[in-house]
């Protein structure tokens, strides 16, 4: 039933019906007004949620979905739920008539098998109705929220074999009716929830969506249903022919790549995830064959609206990013997700920790497939960490959670002509990290330091930005959990670049107790304990030894990269020392030792062969 609905849920959908026309400047004007109702409820959102996880670090996104369940425009947010929430919708839309929609209504899905993410990814959304009745929209705001209601806090159970292990699924549930709430469905939600902020979480969710009904129900007024409809379906259509026009100025051809997940949360080995990319002049197909199939794996299926999810969120930016983010980016392209693969699972499966691995390697695929065709913009949307570290105690309110979404510098590669920079990769741009002072203030823990590692980053031609070691002490006893990977599969260099540096974690640092986590741990710690979080640098782009030797010193100077790498990466050979400031390039000896790395390097490709 699972696969049949979410081909369904998939199926591309007609245009709005209208008899109107609309000129490209209208088109914009009105797309422009959706954006701005996106941005006001999305800011609602931040502004009157409760939970850090929302109000601090914004791991919400607002989108505009049209009555066919098309996504009119998706905006302020983090791109992966952008590009996941309309299949929710779309199942309530099957199912109008059995849900009882009508003007002042109110939804929730979350349900991994009836087109959601994970369950912590909540979805609410509402129709609206134009003065005569007619459905022309959907307002939908979607939140990362703290706990779901499942064995563990927070919806990451490690060694969950269902999805009801993880928490409350739920297809669809009308919150409000005709303008009232109710009650009775309201407090089931929030009693299966740990957390004493939800309530305030799914309150600010139903007012956002709530006040976005009503500032787009003045868009219909001012402009007209007809028009209105027609600006959507202009906007779509357009979308659409830019992308294909991008396609279509790519070489024809196959290009395929394989990305592996160091294990399941059990300990399996080597998860493989199997991509292909085909152009035939503007058609681009993305097809997962070939992608772990084994149903005894754990931890690790992505759901099938997420992995098209996280398909889209690269290809998107391997693109004009003028581009308007909307169902025209779907429609240009064939996505293959194979039936029983661990991006399109059974159903039941359990889900919360495939939205980490193996969603951020599909996307990884995808860029790495295409790193050839698109080099200037092969930038990995991915967050390889396993999971954050996950603290748990108890106060005067009940249980609290420290999600571990701190501010740190992790996974940002390079590509050609720009070296990795900034804290995250762009798909978490607007993911606004956790500052220390507010979780400082939230729980009893002190950060002790963040900072960038010195040959953290992946050498290339374009270097990847050092990942950051992330220190975190406890101030009471707690529990922890973790789950652990690309130690033995960090982010994939291209076009020659190295890969990029492993992820680390540490327990009790500093005792006798000390450990480092390789799999997946569910600990006590004691008061005072010490943790250390070390997150993988992004990748290089090109060889090494094609990096100007200028540019290596000064990596050198900024200690992004150590003097003995200087030499062994990137074949450098550098004079003085940093600690007296006077480092200057040897460029005889440099031009040697690097001619001597090209020909030991063709050597080996050649022996290879």
């Amino acid at each position: 039933m699972s696969f049949e609905l979410n081909k369904r849920l998939a199926a591309r959908r007609d245009p709005l019906t209208t008899s109107a026309t609309v000129d490209p400047v209208t088109a914009s004007i009105i797309r422009g007004a959706l954006e701005t109702v996106c941005f006001e409820s999305a800011t609602h959102l931040g502004r009157a949620a409760s939970s850090p996880i929302i109000n601090q670090s914004n791991e919400r996104n607002s989108s505009v979905i049209d009555a066919h369940g098309r996504l009119a425009l998706g905006s302020i947010g983090t791109p992966h739920l952008t590009f996941v929430t309309q299949l929710t919708v779309r199942y309530g839309l099957e199912n109008l008539d059995h849900y009882d929609w009508g003007p002042g209504d109110v939804f929730l899905g979350n349900d991994p098998d009836y087109g959601g993410g994970h369950l912590p990814d909540y979805n609410v959304y509402a129709p609206v109705y134009d003065d005569n009745g007619e459905l022309v929209l959907i307002q939908a705001l979607q939140a990362h929220q703290g706990d779901t209601g499942g064995k563990d806090p927070g919806g990451f159970t490690l060694e969950a074999t269902d999805i009801f292990t993880e928490g409350l699924a739920i297809p669809c549930v009308k919150l409000v009716h005709r303008g009232e709430k109710r009650k009775d469905i309201i407090k089931l939600i929030e009693r299966n929830n740990r957390f004493a902020t939800f309530s305030g979480d799914l309150a600010a969710m139903i007012s956002g969506v709530q006040m976005s009904v009503r500032l787009l129900q003045d868009i219909i007024r001012k402009w007209g249903t007809d028009v209105v409809k027609a600006a959507v379906n202009y906007n779509i259509e357009h979308t659409e022919a830019r992308f294909r026009e991008e396609v279509a100025n790519w070489p024809d051809g196959k290009h395929e790549a394989t990305v592996f997940i160091d294990h399941d949360t059990q300990g399996t080995k080597d998860i493989k995830v199997h991509l292909s990319c085909d152009i035939k002049g503007d058609q681009l197909t993305v097809d997962l064959t070939g992608t772990d199939d084994r149903q005894e794996l754990v931890g690790v299926w992505n759901t099938f609206g997420n992995s098209r999810g996280y398909i889209m969120t690269q290809l998107a930016a391997m693109v004009d990013p003028a581009i308007i983010k909307n169902e025209g980016l779907f429609n240009a392209v064939d996505i293959v997700i194979p039936e029983g693969c661990i991006a399109h699972p059974p159903p039941n499966k359990p889900a919360a920790l495939g939205s980490f691995h193996p969603a951020c390697e599909i996307t990884e695929a995808v860029c790495v497939a295409l790193s050839n065709v698109v080099p200037g913009r092969a930038a990995p949307q991915v967050y390889k960490i396993g999971m954050p570290n996950a603290v748990i105690g108890f106060d005067q309110h009940g249980m609290w959670m420290d999600q571990g979404v701190d501010a740190r510098s992790m996974d940002v590669s390079a590509v050609q002509g720009i070296d990795g920079w900034g804290s995250c990769p762009a798909a978490l741009g607007n993911l606004l990290l956790s500052q220390a002072e507010d979780a400082e203030s939230r729980f009893p823990i002190i950060n002790l330091s963040r900072e960038m590692t010195t040959d953290a980053g992946g050498a290339g031609q374009w270097r990847g930005q050092p990942g950051s070691l992330n220190v975190k002490q406890v101030l009471e006893p707690v529990s922890a959990m973790a789950w652990m990977v690309s130690a033995a599969h960090p982010l994939s260099g291209m076009c020659g670049g190295n890969d990029g540096s492993p992820y680390t974690n540490h327990f009790e640092v500093g005792t006798e107790n000390e450990y480092q986590i390789d799999l997946a741990v569910s600990a006590q710690l004691p008061k005072d304990a010490v943790i250390a979080y070390q997150h993988g640098g992004g990748a290089g782009f090109g060889q090494a030894f094609l990096r100007d030797p200028e540019t290596v010193k000064e990596d050198v100077l900024d200690e992004y990269v150590s003097v003995t790498a200087a030499r062994e990466k990137y074949g450098v050979v550098l004079t003085g020392t940093l600690e007296e400031y006077d480092l200057e390039v040897d460029m005889a000896a440099t031009q040697a030792l690097r001619e001597t790395m090209l020909s030991s390097t063709e050597t080996g490709a050649g022996a290879a062969q």
